[in-house]
C-alpha cells in the first residue's frame, strides 16, 4: 500500500517513538542476518535468534499500531 510507505517515511521523520522502533527493528534484522550467515549455530545463537525474532515481531506490531492510529486520525480529520 503506497500510502503506508509514505506514512511510514513521514512518521520516521516526525514521530520519535516510531523512529526509535524502526531503528531498533532494522538493528534486529541486521543481527538476525549476521546470525544466519553462520554455517553452524550454537545453542546461544539459537536462543538469541528466537529472542530477536520475538522482539522484532513486538516492534513490528507496535509500529503497525502507530500507523493504524495515524491512518484513522487522517480519515476522521
Amino acid at each position: 500500500m503506497p500510502m503506508t510507505d509514505e506514512l511510514k517515511e513521514e512518521l520516521i521523520q516526525t514521530d520519535a517513538e516510531f523512529r526509535r522502533l524502526h531503528d531498533e527493528h532494522q538493528t534486529c534484522k541486521q543481527r538476525l542476518h549476521e546470525i544466519n550467515q553462520k554455517s553452524l549455530l550454537s545453542q546461544d545463537d539459537e536462543i538469541e535468534e528466537k529472542k530477536i525474532k520475538l522482539h522484532k515481531l513486538a516492534l513490528k506490531d507496535r509500529m503497525e499500531e502507530i500507523l493504524r492510529l495515524h491512518r484513522e486520525a487522517r480519515v476522521s480529520a
